[in-house]
């Protein structure tokens, strides 16, 4: 499955840290937007996909799904254990709280179990600037759930916590994570050359941009095809 080359480290700060967007209002609902996030994560969603904070029961199905060699190929080392996917869960609360982070749980519709994440951490203080990551279980690559995913994140970052310009990162070699980064409509802005480190190598990666103007446009478009 689509994945960009993020998953913070437990042992240190992370540098930064959101699939069809809520095309139309029917379609793509916003079930508990917080009027502030920072106490809790909302719950968005979608017509394949919920999204919510993560619990403390994530960290086995987490554990499960993120650790295998196809998926932690292209981002940082994911936790070893499941007590590690708990630490990380209760570090992502307190940034959450500290209003530096979100991480959202990928909640396939009709089960309870997550299967991966979608992170937003702020680059630029009141999150005028973010880059976003995200990480999903092998089986399910190719089922819609990134796409759908991910433009409820985008469009939560955009519309609600007021981020003006997203960022993504995926290794050069990373053909799905860059695909589908292309698909959503990021725009490629440049080459990040050796900014990635992995299995001891230093991998070039490419830069990816989202603005909020180019988002509600693409929104607009979205909407007249859907409605044509």
């Amino acid at each position: 499955m689509e994945k960009i080359s993020y998953l913070p480290d437990m042992h240190r700060a992370p540098r930064l840290a959101p699939a069809s967007p809520v095309r139309v209002a029917e379609a793509h609902k916003l079930d508990t937007v917080s009027s502030d996030w920072r106490e809790r994560v909302p719950v968005l969603t979608g017509s394949r996909v919920t999204l919510r904070e993560l619990e403390l029961d994530d960290a086995p199905s987490l554990f499960s799904m993120l650790t295998t060699e196809e998926v932690s190929r292209f981002i940082s080392p994911p936790p070893s254990t499941v007590e590690g996917f708990e630490r990380f869960i209760l570090w992502a609360q307190r940034e959450r709280a500290a209003g530096r982070f979100v991480c959202f749980a990928v909640v396939p519709q009709g089960t309870n179990t997550a299967i991966g994440i979608f992170q937003l951490r702020q680059i630029e203080a009141g999150f005028v600037s973010a880059e976003w990551g995200f990480a999903i279980g092998s089986p399910y690559w190719g089922s819609g759930v990134f796409t759908e995913g991910a433009r409820l994140v985008a469009d939560y970052a955009f519309e609600t916590i007021g981020v003006h310009r997203l960022e993504a990162r995926a290794a050069v070699m990373n053909g799905r994570g860059n695909g589908a980064l292309r698909k959503i409509g990021a725009v490629q802005e440049g080459i990040l050359r050796r900014s990635f480190t992995k299995n001891g190598e230093q991998l070039d990666q490419v830069l990816w941009s989202i603005l909020a103007d180019d988002w509600r446009r693409a929104k607009v478009a979205w909407v007249s095809k859907a409605i044509h």
